[in-house]
């Protein structure tokens, strides 16, 4: 038996959704063409937006804007609103999380490499953008900013920001709020006409749609520069021939995603805890990344386990048939600590020693009690291979901990 505890990364397409994509994948007809067969593509391309943007809480269907996926949703509205801001006055600023995905934070470092001014906005232990920064940072040169990007929640740990209250500052003070949502959606309840942001990305194969589709959401009185050029398709910003298979399987994740949503995350987060609880009871050094139980995503568990590399975590846990993720990336066999759990201060050692476990609609309670079970197997193992460096700063941090768990489920 396999498990999958690596829904944020992709989560496994439904039978409804995989239908109504494989369905789509037999008609023909180009959305932008004029005869039948075109015009037909288009008006069911046109009903996936307008579900996207009820669900989305979009105040028109013309502000979903399809594309590739999540990165180039990201690309267009950090590029885009940041060059057509400095076209009208100098506004250098970029003001962007610490904890952003890699498709905001090295879009804004490109952009910085051309002159922008790259403001980091820090977080706090658990990964949650400090307020009082960016408040200070829009006192000081709101009238330089060009835009804001802070996501709703990390892909990482799971956080969930406190994007209501940015979006009021940025109103506030006049500048653009960019939200990458792609983590949230489906899990967490998000209108963005309410919030008032110009843009918000999200994308379908992290709720169970196919890779390859996504959207980003722009008011319809943003401003943004095309990032490319072609046909003019949804509405200039984005050209390119458009994925009515892709964008239909997407509308269909999405439904199925926010149908009783209360119901379905209160489900999620009480197995959530269960792995918790479980893990923190079987390693009793384990300690739990992120915020308590409310402020993460309902999917998301986030460990750090003292004296193992995270590959050697992710190797055993792959060998004893569980797909987790590792805590840190690796790039050309070097195994590097993530910037997120740097940003939130953690040492490089425990950054090289994290696993995220996250659940999704498919998991059961038997996969997580068969997780929990081959949790001391596997760190046992980890920690036979030992780290590559700092191996007495894991035992001096054992020595200090109780053998059983003191705190609450989530702390």
């Amino acid at each position: 038996m396999r498990a999958y505890f690596d829904h944020a990364a992709t989560s496994p397409m439904q039978a409804d959704v995989l239908a109504a994509y494989t369905a789509e994948l037999t008609r023909v007809g180009n959305p932008s063409a004029l005869h039948a067969d075109g015009q037909a593509a288009r008006m069911r391309l046109e009903a996936a937006r307008e579900e996207l943007a009820e669900l989305a809480g979009a105040g028109s269907p013309s502000e979903v804007l399809f594309t590739s996926g999540g990165t180039e949703a990201d690309n267009i509205a950090v590029q885009g609103l940041w060059r057509a801001r400095n076209a009208q006055a100098a506004r250098p600023r970029l003001l962007v999380s610490a904890v952003e995905h890699p498709a905001v934070l090295e879009t804004a470092e490109a952009l910085a490499a051309r002159g922008a001014e790259l403001a980091i906005l820090p977080v706090d232990s658990a990964g949650v953008l400090d307020l009082a920064a960016l408040e200070a940072e829009l006192a000081d040169s709101a009238e330089r900013t060009a835009l804001i990007s802070v996501m709703a929640a990390n892909n990482e740990v799971g956080a969930l920001q406190p994007i209501a209250r940015a979006a009021e500052l940025a109103r506030a003070h006049g500048v653009p709020l960019h939200i990458d949502a792609v983590q949230a959606f489906g899990q967490v309840p998000l209108d963005f006409s309410a919030l008032g942001a110009a843009a918000m990305s999200i994308t379908a194969h992290k709720l169970g749609g196919p890779v390859g589709v996504g959207a980003l959401l722009l008011a319809r009185d943003a401003e943004v520069a095309p990032v490319q050029f072609g046909g003019g398709q949804e509405r200039a910003v984005r050209s390119g021939t458009l994925d009515v298979a892709g964008a239909v399987a997407f509308a269909a994740a999405a439904r199925a995603a926010c149908a009783d949503r209360p119901q379905r995350t209160a489900a999620l987060a009480a197995l959530r805890d269960r792995l918790i609880a479980g893990i923190e009871a079987a390693v009793p050094q384990a300690r739990l990344s992120g915020p308590a139980g409310p402020g993460r995503l309902p999917g998301s568990v986030h460990m750090v386990f003292p004296g193992c590399e995270a590959d050697s975590l992710l190797f055993g846990f792959d060998a004893a048939g569980f797909d987790t993720s590792a805590g840190s990336a690796c790039a050309a066999g070097v195994n590097r600590p993530s910037s997120v759990l740097l940003a939130m201060g953690m040492s490089e050692t425990d950054a090289r020693s994290a696993q995220r476990f996250t659940l999704g609609p498919t998991t059961t309670g038997a996969e997580v009690d068969a997780l929990i079970a081959a949790v001391p197997g596997v760190v046992a193992q980890a920690r036979a291979a030992g780290m590559v460096s700092a191996e007495p700063a894991w035992r001096a941090a054992s020595a200090e901990r109780p053998a059983t768990p003191t705190g609450a489920v989530g702390r």
